[in-house]
């Protein structure tokens, strides 16, 4: 019960980091700043951690389902 619990509260934390940097990315790019890895590389590495913590948060309701 624990580990699902753990599992949730880190794929819930990542996807509202990945969300973070979808926004960072979406303001960088509308505003135009120049900054290392350019507007698409946040927006991209955002949409990938949040795709993650999405199929985390399936897995541990699928794992917790089959107890």
């Amino acid at each position: 019960m624990v580990y699902e619990q753990r599992r949730s509260i880190v794929a819930r934390g990542a996807a509202a980091l990945g969300f973070l940097c979808g926004v960072f990315g979406l303001l960088a790019g509308l505003t135009e700043h120049v900054w290392k890895l350019g507007a698409t590389g946040w927006f991209t590495g955002g949409a990938l951690l949040t795709l993650l913590a999405v199929f985390a948060l399936i897995d541990g309701a699928l794992a917790a389902q089959h107890r």
